[in-house]
């Protein structure tokens, strides 16, 4: 145990030298008038004077916050996030809920209207500290937060650090909230002194009980047709070969449902998809691992004599208000650690269902050919001029040059089924919550954490607007991070436009020739955007122009190191949006 006694002028300064202690390598921050402390803090590290996290400006608060989502889930590790009063949190929001919803930690804060009219150094001293001030700042994230506070001195400084980063990166993780008063920032302690390194830290991921373990191994090894549904697994590194070998070991077969990472190679014989609808009839087993919504009641029916089990850090997603999926067991614990304690409790009963395995392995392979078959049959009819330039082209066309150690960040309703992703950690899609604009911000905030690794970022035309491109494209540009984005342009908001076919297949919608709020048209030039930002930007309406449109984009951003933006105008097929609304 050290303690280090360090000189500083200001509770901020103090403030920044223990957030980079305690390894905060990033400030992501969009400043206003209660920042003057930081920026004095963070100008006297530059110049060797103190030590803070490496300031990144970014203009506007939903991008921040979508680029430490980025930036922890490609790394691991916490970024902070700094934003204007209630003003920048309420911009904020968005990425907040994106970010819990999906377990993602952040140390999310803001500063606060000044307390004090008069008579302290920070009081106010312009007219919007009487606008801005609010009873409960915090009152507007509350609910997305697992913990906010506003720091009252700075003798509190170390303890409400370690508070703050130890609540969000302990199981099930997720986003804190802290509130930073003017009066507060800019006091001067003079002497502070804190432990280095510190004496609190993470509770580590749980383990599971070994009885409900073992109840869980006895279901799905005496089940015919078991089914393993995930969404996050692949959040944790580790759990993904844990995952493979288990289902490939017991011819367990996979569904990534909406899934938010590499949970199990695309290319893996247990991999059957991303669709569960047309195995929950016939399945007796459902294992359930770090999945939100493994279906949809009113859309897919599911046995009613299948047992399911639900796994996870939170396994019951117990900050969901409505969540009524059956389960008949769950099993509170970390996937990484619980899958282990699964494959060590089915081995001692594989001998016994061994017919049953080797009967499963061979209907499996025989789907996943049919599956393999359907997939190309797709692309061939567009590599034909068969039909038009789809999601599905768009995917074939971004596998053909995508190496399996390049990223892959989608907002996007880009078809998974017809690119291959191998290597864990390398794809990220969408959180749960769908507040969009998160996609460009999480492909920055990637490249920022994985700066040797190619980032490709796809995007719908109306995620892109959504995500302050911008602000973004300026990031990109001040802080080197080429990042090749694609936008799927079908000039309209297609996930609206299936809701409304899925509710009205034959209404009036369904036949108008633009219904009313679905459509984005005119649509602007999008790949001229970047073009301000020194970015290379394209533009593709023809499918057999798209490969060669990529290859040019990745020029730009391999050799010439700039950002490039590839605008694909892609179609909406309205025939295959009704049969999905009711897959």
């Amino acid at each position: 145990m050290t303690a280090k006694t360090i000189k500083v002028d200001s509770a901020a300064e103090a403030y920044l030298t223990v957030l980079k202690d305690r390894e905060i390598d990033y400030l992501l921050g969009n400043a206003g008038t209660d920042f003057p402390s930081i920026i004095e803090g963070l100008s006297k590290s530059l110049v060797g004077e103190g030590d803070a996290p490496t300031p990144i400006t970014v203009p506007h608060e939903n991008l921040g916050v979508a680029m430490a989502h980025g930036y922890y889930v490609a790394t691991g590790r916490l970024a902070a996030v700094m934003v204007h009063v209630n003003v920048g949190t309420a911009n904020a929001i968005c990425g907040v809920m994106n970010a819990a919803r999906e377990n993602v930690p952040i140390l999310m804060t803001s500063g606060r209207t000044p307390l004090t009219e008069d008579g302290f150094d920070g009081s106010r001293s312009l007219f919007i500290h009487w606008g801005q001030e609010m009873f409960d700042q915090a009152a507007t994230l509350r609910e997305m937060v697992k913990w906010d506070y506003e720091l009252r001195n700075s003798k509190q400084i170390e303890t409400i650090v370690d508070r703050a980063i130890t609540v969000a990166m302990s199981e099930p993780r997720g986003p804190v909230y802290l509130s930073l008063p003017r009066e507060v920032l800019a006091e001067s302690p003079d002497d502070f002194t804190f432990q280095s390194p510190t004496r609190r830290v993470a509770a580590r991921g749980a383990a599971a009980d070994p009885a409900a373990i073992d109840e869980a191994a006895e279901i799905l090894l005496t089940a015919e047709n078991p089914l393993i549904i995930t969404a996050s697994t692949g959040q944790n590194l580790a759990a993904v070969p844990i995952l493979e070998s288990l289902a490939e070991r017991y011819a367990l077969p996979v569904i990534t449902y909406r899934p938010r990472y590499v949970n199990m190679s695309t290319d893996h014989p247990m991999h059957m998809g991303f669709e569960p609808g047309a195995y929950l009839p016939t399945v007796d087993a459902v294992l359930v691992v770090d999945c939100d919504v493994p279906w949809i009641p009113s859309l897919h029916k599911i046995n009613p004599s299948a047992r399911v089990i639900h796994l996870g850090a939170d396994p019951l997603f117990e900050n969901y208000p409505v969540r009524g999926f059956p389960c008949d067991l769950a099993i509170k614990g970390s996937s990484g650690i619980s899958l282990s304690q699964l494959a060590d409790a089915m081995e001692s009963r594989e001998k016994a269902s061994k017919a049953k395995i080797d009967g499963r392995r061979s209907q499996i392979a025989d789907k996943k050919s049919e599956q393999t078959d359907t997939n190309r049959a797709r692309i061939e009819k567009i590599a034909s001029g068969a039909a038009a330039m789809d999601n599905a082209w768009v995917a074939h066309c971004l596998n053909q040059i995508k190496q399996d150690q390049d990223i892959l960040v989608s907002e996007s309703q880009l078809a998974l089924a017809n690119i291959s992703l191998r290597e864990p950690g390398s794809f990220f899609g969408t959180s749960p919550s769908g507040g969009l604009g998160w996609g460009l911000g999480a492909a920055h905030g990637v490249k920022l954490g994985q700066k040797d690794k190619r980032v490709f970022c796809v995007v719908g035309d109306g995620s892109y607007m959504f995500g302050n491109p911008t602000p973004a494209h300026f990031v990109s540009a001040a802080y080197d991070l080429p990042v090749l984005t694609v936008i799927m342009n079908n000039k309209m908001w297609g996930s609206v436009r299936k809701a409304t076919l899925g509710l009205y297949p034959e209404g009036a919608a369904s036949t108008a020739n633009q219904a009313p709020l679905t459509y984005l048209d005119p649509a602007p030039d999008y790949h001229k955007i970047v073009e301000a930002s020194d970015g290379y930007g394209e533009e593709v309406k023809d499918p057999g122009d798209l490969p060669k449109a990529l290859e040019r984009g990745l020029k730009a951003v391999d050799v010439d190191k700039r950002q490039a933006v590839i605008n694909v105008h892609t179609t909406y097929d309205d025939a295959a949006a009704k049969a999905d609304a009711v897959r």
